[in-house]
């Protein structure tokens, strides 16, 4: 069955808490290869059939109106995994 992918990130312009706690874990462990950390969301969903463009088109729709709140959040990828 194929599954579309869904990646949810906070908008650039917004403070992301959980990626600056562990980008400060990482200068605590003294990890200095990475100046900054975001973290965001990833939806796998399933699809009963074939993964068409009304199909891709639902998933589109569901992604900006219910996994992501577009306030603070913006839906950076959608992609079809076989």
């Amino acid at each position: 069955m194929p599954t579309i992918v869904v990646d949810v990130m906070p908008k650039s312009e917004l403070l992301d808490p959980q990626g600056k706690a562990v980008s400060g874990a990482f200068a605590r462990l003294g990890v200095t290869d990475f100046s900054d950390v975001r973290i965001g969301k990833r939806f796998e969903l399933t699809v009963d059939g074939e993964v068409t463009d009304e199909v891709l088109a639902a998933a589109e729709k569901v992604a900006g109106d219910v996994l992501s709140n577009s306030v603070i959040e913006d839906v950076v990828g959608i992609e079809v995994v076989q």
